[in-house]
This record gives C-alpha cells, structure tokens and sequence, in this order.
C-alpha cells in the first residue's frame, strides 16, 4: 500500500501564491506517476498536474502558465507551485499516485491511491 500525505493548503487572496507538498510513503517502487487532483463545491474532480519519474509533466488548460509540477525523487515527494491564483482555483486538492502510464493518470479511474486533501481558498 502507498500513503499518500498532502500538506500546504490555506487562504490566500487572488493574485498570490501557495506550494502545495506531498509526501508519499510505504510500497512506493512501482508508483509512476504523482501529481495533484481537485475538487470545488458542486464540481467532479478534476486533474491538475501530473509528473512521471522521468520528469514528464501535464497539465490542465486551466493551469498552464500559472502551475509547476516538480518531483524530488530521492525524497518521494511532489510539489505544487502555485502562482496567480484566481477565485475559481478554490477546491480541495487532492494528491495522487498511479502504477499506470501519464495518459492513464489523466482520468481519475486511472488512479491507483489518493490523498485526504487540502483544502485551498482563493478569495476576491
């Protein structure tokens, strides 16, 4: 099994920026693919970001240019840097890992573990 433990979430007002971290531990040799999923009010989940072992990235639309994944794989760890955030970034942001290829991480049924979440709030 792999745990997966988000950290980094808060309030900030729109315009400003958060960094996101997750740390993932136990049966961890197989994971491929980590990144972040959210989840606003009222909205399906939705994939963020995504990186591969290999440093290969996705991102939403909604992100590019405001978002950066990165990994520390020494420390099985993802980060989320955040910048411009806009009120509609609101959500839980969810950590997760997959055994499977990126494009399968682009869906939430291609997931293999998750965190609890963090909770981020954008205001106006």
């Amino acid at each position: 099994q792999v745990q997966l433990a988000e950290s980094g979430g808060g309030w900030v007002q729109a315009g400003g920026s958060l960094r996101l971290s997750c740390a993932a531990s136990g049966s961890i040799f197989p994971i491929n693919v980590m990144g972040w999923y959210r989840q606003a009010p009222g909205k399906q989940r939705e994939l963020v970001a995504g990186i591969t072992t290999g440093d290969s990235t996705n991102y939403a639309d909604s992100v590019k240019g405001r978002f950066t994944i990165s990994r520390d794989n020494a420390k099985n760890t993802v980060y989320l840097q955040m910048n411009s955030l806009k009120p509609e970034d609101t959500a839980v942001y969810y950590c997760a890992a997959t055994r499977r290829t990126i494009y399968a991480f682009t869906s939430a049924y291609g997931v293999d573990y998750w965190g609890k979440g963090t909770l981020v709030t954008v205001s106006s």
